[in-house]
Order: structure tokens, then sequence, then C-alpha cells
């Protein structure tokens, strides 16, 4: 019997996870799976194709990461910004998250992409394009 490929389980999570009653009797059954088969290791990847799933489906996640807890304007802003990305989004959830390390600004992490509005993303674009002149 051939192994199920990353992608067909990620299809078949995304699918049963949209549907699930019991989100976590679903994720519990998704890990024993996953340490049956020896594919713990896979999580990372089968995750992301997940979320891509869902993004093409309409149900957009992304993760916003602030050097504070972001403001209610800020994750609206974040969302706005999502949209651009996703204009079919039938639904977009945003989860802040902080990380002291950033000067200011916001990362926003997607299934695919990463969008640095940092400070420091900034200032590092605009230290390569003065140094192109020298």
């Amino acid at each position: 019997m051939s192994r199920v490929s990353r992608r067909e389980v990620a299809d078949v999570i995304a699918e049963y996870a949209i549907k699930a009653k019991n989100l976590k009797h679903f994720s519990r059954e998704t890990a024993a799976y996953l340490l049956d088969e020896g594919r713990v290791g896979e999580l990372d990847p089968i995750l992301r194709d997940v979320q891509d799933i869902w993004a093409r489906k309409g149900y957009v996640n992304a993760i916003a990461v602030g050097a504070r807890p972001l403001s209610d304007t800020s994750l609206s802003d974040v969302r706005s910004k999502v949209r651009a990305l996703y204009p079919n989004a039938k639904h977009i959830k945003v989860i802040s998250q902080t990380d002291p390390n950033l000067i200011g600004g916001v990362r926003i992490e997607l299934a695919n992409r990463q969008l640095d509005l940092s400070v420091r993303s900034k200032l590092n674009k605009f230290k390569q394009l003065s140094t192109k002149g020298e």
C-alpha cells in the first residue's frame, strides 16, 4: 500500500476541521494519526497546507505580531491588508501575538507568506536603497 501524500492528508484535515463539531476530539484523532504513521515531523508543512486550502475556500487565518499588544485600530488595519491579499475571503481571523524583539510596526504571518511591516524591515529597506547609490 502506498503512503498518502502530505497534500492529501492536508486536504482531509482541512475539510474535516471546517465541519468538525468537536475540534478537541478531531485534533486528538489527527495527532494520533500523525504519531501512528510516523509523520509528526511533517506537522508544520501540513498545517501550512491546511491554511492554504482554507484560504482558497475563503477562510483566512493571520497572525499579527507586534512589539506590544495590538490596538483594535491596528487589528482592523491588519484585516484590511489581509482582505487586500484575499479579496474573496468569507472569514478573516487575526490572532495577535507579541514579540519584544520587534522595534515597532507589525509582522503579518499567513499560510504561505509573510508581510513584514516592522520598523526594522523598513529601516533595512532604507539602508539598502541608500547604499545602492554609493
